[in-house]
């Protein structure tokens, strides 16, 4: 198993990752009925496009012999009706100034890595996902 995920009441859940024991809560968003107080289900959905990308990034950068230390990068849900769905992810990445002027192949390579993660092969194709990649454009 992966992970435990125990409803507390109040619209709320504990999630916990079973090999390290980490974990972290979720609430429903306020057009939901919820606090909005922490991620919500579909916030995760959308952040985990964001942490896969960099994540795979990051480790062909490290094949490459440079980290992408300070990265950011913008998450943005948007929600539809009808059923309640995610319906877009638009990303906006932050590049740090000493990764601003790496080769194009480089930046190419990186993109093309970000692009094909698990996370990406695994949102449906109705959810349209939007990346801005700053000064990478």
């Amino acid at each position: 198993m992966t992970s435990s995920v125990v409803y507390n009441g109040d619209l709320r859940t504990t999630c916990t990752h079973l090999k390290s024991g980490n974990s972290f809560e979720t609430d429903a968003p306020t057009d939901n009925n919820g606090k909005g107080e922490r991620f919500s289900p579909t916030d995760l959905l959308a952040t985990s496009l964001a942490t896969c990308m960099i994540t795979v990034m990051g480790i062909k950068a490290r094949t490459m012999g440079f980290d992408l230390n300070d990265v950011k990068i913008d998450v943005l849900k948007i929600m539809k009706a009808d059923p309640r769905r995610v319906g877009g992810i638009e990303l906006t990445f932050h590049i740090p100034d000493v990764l601003k002027d790496i080769d194009e192949k480089t930046k190419t390579i990186l993109k093309n890595t970000g692009n094909t993660c698990p996370v990406w092969f695994s949102i449906h194709p109705d959810i349209e996902v939007k990346v801005d990649w700053g000064v990478w454009n």
